[in-house]
């Protein structure tokens, strides 16, 4: 019978919103007042309390005055209590302390005879303690009921992944915000052997072992939390991601605007389920991204293709270390209105030009050096998708080979002190147009770099070339368009089942990119340390089961023109040199004479407005011996 009522008294508040603040507050003045009483009656002689009930219940109504003034202060009355944690303590003794010290300094400024009478010194502090200890303990309790008793029933069960400042952290962000009331964290992972069987914050702490994801499903855990401080580990351990996902435990991660440090409160973080992006093996990049920025500061930094994804990347993260002026340009309005709303208002002290136009028009590139000099020329513009390129050479030669040359001469024409030119793994041996069109993008700086060295040309300008594969998240990415035909019930479209990529976040490659560009000295062409490659049709399936989408089918639709299974991106020792940065080798490659590189590029120009496909690639393989197409109609043209 008790039980029954407990049962359904227990139900009916905790199914309700919070209790008023009112009432609350007079709980709380309620155990005040009985304190006082209490500390009386413990601390006189039998009978005190009963002579002096009066004056005593009068000194504590008038005391109640200020206490309420102290719980208004410190706000002890509008929180949750189902959601009390250790900071409600410290609010607690805090409201009682300066409330206890209003009340004296009141009593002693309107009484000056016997001014704490019939209560003493002693029976003061004892009251302040009892209240303290009570007040938070009624706290404690009804969160602890509300833990045990609701979240039994109803919760999600969730293990959280570390057990150092990250792990409890996490349990304590999770335990004190509302949104995450339904989460019950019923256990801990370690990746230390010798914790196995131990307890934290009341919980077991499970060893990461092989058997880790059958104990999880077991107690039928749902959610995997990961402490900030593990993310990395769990990005690597690709065979426990594996089992999670086969056993539908989702994984959530602390999304924050900023890298954790490892000890600051988790007030602000928000979790998020993670994406498949976020599981990719990848080892941390580490870059001093200060020392890199502080080259930036106060300068006029130019940027083509800003609105694309690399180019918008490298806009935000040029503008947090304050240039005197960012000069952006690209061809595509919408989103380089996207960037100038973004500019105006996330960085509004810096001064931002957004100019919509081609860099190959020449004349107006001429003026736009002329009226800004830039001191820094960050060069991200390129048509890149391989298909299109295929189809259309004559565009790809006047977009990115001529249009690189048009900001290449007028950097130097204009004393730029460096110009970063962003290229891709797909110049390394290219199989197809566009991988071709920036490798003749890349023997063109490189060969204008030296040039200026050994001084056949005048200027001071020192061109550094960047090569990376693809990016997560970017504009016609795999990701999308995998998480686009699973929300239409499938296929997922993958060319060919052995095909594999290097992947790489945004941020990441923009971090390398701006690093590499302020360590080069001129004619360097850096490549990046792109991890582990990752098989498509993998990524498709691990894609499938995060979605929980049901009967996904994987059709396979043959290589596209000029596509290649593997892509190289030169990072084996014996093609490389090594830089100060893990992440950062310089290519060793066939260099070549600045004025056979510049004739070549007019003559490929001057061919491609005749618009002869063949025409234009025979020119293309005579300029880059390596290009060999593949899966493409240019493949007569290797015989």
């Amino acid at each position: 019978m008790v039980n029954s009522f407990f049962y359904k008294f227990a139900k009916w508040y905790f199914t309700k919103n919070a209790l008023p603040y009112w009432i609350i507050l007079l709980i709380d003045c309620t155990i005040v007042y009985l304190s006082t009483l209490l500390s009386c009656f413990v601390m006189h002689r039998p009978g005190y309390l009963t002579e002096y009930f009066v004056e005593i219940t009068s000194l504590s109504g008038v005391s109640l005055i200020f206490f309420i003034l102290a719980f208004r202060i410190f706000h002890t009355y509008s929180g949750f209590m189902r959601y009390s944690s250790i900071y409600d303590l410290q609010r607690i003794a805090l409201s009682m302390l300066v409330g206890s010290a209003m009340v004296l300094s009141a009593l002693y400024l309107f009484r000056s005879q016997d001014w704490l009478f019939p209560i003493n010194g002693r029976d003061w502090v004892l009251m302040v303690l009892i209240a303290t200890i009570v007040m938070f303990s009624v706290r404690m309790i009804i969160s602890a009921v509300y833990e045990n008793f609701m979240s039994s029933n109803t919760g999600k069960r969730v293990f959280i992944y570390g057990v150092k400042t990250g792990g409890v952290g996490l349990a304590r962000f999770i335990s004190d915000q509302p949104q995450y009331a339904n989460y019950k964290v019923v256990g801990f992972i370690s990746d230390k052997e010798d914790s196995d069987k131990k307890y934290l914050m009341g919980k077991r702490i499970y060893a990461n072992n092989d058997k880790l994801a059958e104990t999880m499903k077991a107690l039928h855990v749902e959610i995997l939390m990961v402490s900030p401080l593990k993310i990395d580990r769990l990005r690597n351990n690709e065979k426990f991601v594996n089992q999670l996902i086969e056993a539908n435990i989702k994984i959530i991660f602390v999304n924050s605007s900023e890298e954790w440090d490892g000890v600051t409160p988790l007030d602000h973080a928000r979790l998020k389920e993670v994406e498949v992006e976020d599981l990719l093996p990848r080892a941390e990049i580490q870059v001093d991204m200060e020392a890199n920025g502080a080259q930036l500061r106060n300068k006029v930094i130019l940027i083509t293709g800003a609105a694309g994804s690399i180019g918008h990347e490298m806009v935000r993260q040029i503008a947090v270390y304050k240039p005197r002026k960012v000069v952006l340009i690209d061809q595509a309005e919408t989103p380089m209105h996207d960037v100038r709303l973004e500019m105006k208002q996330k960085f509004p002290y810096i001064d931002a030009v957004t100019i919509v136009t081609s860099i190959t028009k020449k004349r107006h590139m001429r003026d736009i050096f002329d009226a800004h000099r830039p001191d820094y020329v960050f060069h991200a513009a390129a048509y890149k998708h391989v298909p299109m390129m295929e189809d259309n050479p004559a565009i790809a030669i006047q977009n990115n080979c001529y249009g690189t040359r048009v900001i290449a001469d007028l950097s130097v024409e204009f004393g730029v002190k460096k110009f970063v030119m962003v290229s891709t793994d797909k110049a390394v041996n290219p199989t197809n147009v566009m991988g071709c069109s920036k490798r003749i993008c890349e023997i063109y700086v490189q060969s204008l770099n030296n040039a200026i060295v050994e001084g056949k040309v005048k200027g001071i300008t020192q061109f550094v070339t960047t090569r990376f594969g693809n990016v997560l998240g970017s504009n016609g990415s795999v990701i999308p368009l995998f998480r686009e035909q699973i929300q239409n019930g499938g296929p997922i479209t993958v060319t060919h089942p052995d095909i594999i990529r290097y992947f790489m976040l945004i941020p990441e490659a923009c971090k390398l990119v701006i690093e590499a560009g302020t360590m080069g000295k001129g004619g360097e062409i850096f490549v990046f340390d792109m991890g582990q490659p990752v098989k498509i049709v993998d990524l498709a399936k691990r894609m499938i089961k995060l979605s929980g989408a049901k009967d996904v089918q994987i059709q396979y639709t043959g290589l596209r023109d000029g596509e290649k299974l593997f892509e190289e991106v030169l990072n084996d020792n014996e093609t490389t040199k090594p830089t100060h940065h893990p992440k950062i080798m310089i290519a060793n490659v066939r260099e070549y004479d600045y004025e056979k590189a510049k004739e070549d590029e007019e003559i490929l120009l001057e061919l491609s407005y005749t618009y002869d496909d063949m025409t234009i690639v025979k020119k293309m393989k005579e300029i880059v011996p390596e290009y060999k197409s593949q899966h493409s109609k240019f493949e007569e043209l290797d015989k």
